[in-house]
């Protein structure tokens, strides 16, 4: 079935943090390797490899300068290949990040593209005259600060980054540039792999008459931001009308090789949900994509409600990866903790919330053992935003530290010797071996979770029925062939009484936390959710009524 990957589960590995096998302080293939069966015993579906391809690093891997090559750092190619190979007789995909809008000022094309206005690559990447005071040409700004634009003084003109100078934006308005995008992408698929997770996949085009951004729409009372990127409402730098007829050009390549599928991260604070809506659409762009919208501080029924709901009444047949935390992000156990009675309470009721919803799931590394947000020093700090605006943003570096395998002291089984980054004792104490021995830790809980999901295929694809019930309970029906299900949040650390209206109430399935059932009352604890078996004629009445709300 070459559509599998709806309603797959996708576990992404952070390679730099994963597990470092040759005692160097980062992780690598062959540690992923020898980890493989801690990743197939969650029962994902899917791996994700965040960048492993050559790169000088200035950006963590997402500054290419060789696509066809694993960077030393973490291997070879061969290392690559047994890594395929292990996890698919694991019954594992494996898809990595292709970061396509732009490379390392290091790669061959733009050691060539910057000589002059006249050779052969000298359109590939986005290059513009000065103005005549010799400012940029527009006020585009970089998403890592200052403006997007720097000097070149042997063309003698200035050349777009959306990222860090040394990231030169590709010019995709150039044929040939897509060409070279399709090529990269073939090498890897024919090499076995299973798909790709497009890095900024509404970033390939640019305006061509490069017009300035207008400003932000915001109140007028608030600050300025602690980055300039947040004060424009970014119209001509990315997410161009063209981006969508490239990624067609893109799914026509992966329907050559079936079974394989991508997944695009869509970044934009305005229009995010619209252009994923739109990239999935259709059948003939993305498979699947996600946004920014799960991944920030909000934790409120309606803020579910609105992005669930609205995404399927835009994309009827579009198709969503939801996810709480990944490696640009403050990990969500951390975001949520002030609406938490426990750690342990926000860390169950989030995977039992992401395992309910229709559509693709993500899980980053580390999640399955509640890690939380690591508190780094300023010294400590790798990541360039972060060292750029500390202390009003600390970067990304607090959810990239490594993973802690063994117990003890740090780094706990990681590697041999100090790591790239610092693993911090509340992190520590939360390691994979004193939860594997643990029958009721958060790790067999995440097992559990994905096997509940397993186990009702309903929650990936059936409809979502939300009735109208007050803040802060979350509820939805779920109808599907396997039968129907009613699926109950308290996002609070706060109880909360539900009345039920139906027949046949039966007590909650096995995945619930905090909840009781009483005749057609429910009651939920704090960060309480439980799922319940429903009648096909099970009738919703709702109401309100201060802390008690009714369906």
């Amino acid at each position: 079935m070459t559509d599998w990957w709806r309603g797959a589960v996708i576990y992404q590995v952070y390679p730099r943090s994963f597990m470092d096998k040759n005692g160097d302080g980062v992780g690598d293939l062959a540690g992923i390797i020898d980890r493989l069966d801690h990743i197939a015993s969650l029962g994902v579906d899917v791996i994700w490899l965040s960048p492993i391809t050559q790169s000088p690093q200035a950006d963590m891997g997402y500054d290419v300068s060789d696509y066809k090559q694993i960077d030393r750092l973490f291997g070879t190619l061969e290392d690559f290949d047994t890594l395929i190979k292990r996890a698919h007789e694991l019954g594992l995909k494996v898809i990595m990040d292709q970061v396509l809008s732009h490379t390392s000022d290091k790669h061959p094309w733009f050691q060539e593209s910057r000589l002059s206005r006249t050779n052969a690559r000298a359109d590939w990447y986005v290059w513009a005259d000065p103005n005549k005071d010799g400012t940029p040409p527009n006020n585009w700004a970089s998403v890592f600060g200052g403006r997007a634009w720097e000097w070149n003084a042997t063309r003698r003109q200035y050349y777009f980054h959306n990222f860090l100078i040394e990231q030169p934006d590709l010019n995709y308005h150039n044929p040939d540039v897509q060409d070279a995008a399709l090529d990269i992408m073939r090498f890897w698929l024919e090499r076995g792999l299973d798909g790709f997770r497009l890095d900024t996949a509404n970033y390939y085009f640019h305006d061509q008459q490069l017009r300035s951004n207008p400003a932000a729409k915001r109140p007028k009372h608030l600050p300025y931001a602690v980055n300039p990127y947040d004060m424009q409402r970014h119209l001509f730098d990315k997410s161009q009308p063209e981006n969508a007829i490239f990624l067609r050009r893109v799914r026509t390549l992966m329907d050559a090789f079936p079974g394989t599928f991508t997944v695009g991260e869509v970044g934009d604070s305005e229009v995010g949900m619209q252009l994923m809506a739109d990239y999935t659409s259709g059948g003939d762009k993305l498979h699947m994509a996600y946004t920014f919208d799960m991944l920030g501080p909000e934790f409120t029924a309606k803020h579910f409600r609105d992005r669930l709901e609205g995404f399927f009444a835009a994309a009827p047949n579009g198709w969503p990866c939801w996810s709480f935390s990944n490696h640009d992000v403050v990990r969500h156990v951390t975001r949520w903790m002030p609406y938490a009675q426990s750690h342990e309470a926000i860390v169950r009721q989030s995977i039992a919330m992401l395992v309910s919803f229709k559509g693709s799931i993500g899980i980053y590394n580390g999640e399955e053992l509640g890690l939380p947000e690591a508190e780094l020093l300023y010294e400590e700090l790798t990541d360039p935003p972060g060292i750029r605006f500390w202390p009003e943003y600390k970067g990304r570096d607090g959810c990239r530290t490594p993973i802690p395998w063994t117990s003890g002291a740090a780094p706990n089984g990681f590697s041999t010797t100090k790591p790239w980054l610092p693993v911090k004792p509340n992190q520590s104490v939360l390691n994979a071996e004193d939860q594997e021995a643990n029958p009721d830790s958060t790790l067999h809980f995440y097992r559990k979770a994905l096997a509940f999901r397993a186990l009702h295929p309903m929650l990936k694809s059936a409809e979502m029925i939300f009735p109208k019930v007050a803040e802060p309970l979350l509820a939805f029906h779920r109808k599907g062939e396997d039968g129907a299900m009613l699926c109950l949040f308290n996002l609070s650390n706060a109880p909360l009484s539900v009345t039920l209206d139906g027949t046949d109430i039966a007590q909650p399935l096995d995945l619930q936390q905090a909840a009781s059932l009483k005749g057609k009352k429910i009651v939920l604890g704090p960060n309480g959710f439980a799922f319940i078996p429903e009648a096909a004629d099970a009738l919703i009445t709702p109401r309100f009524g201060g802390r008690k709300t009714a369906l």
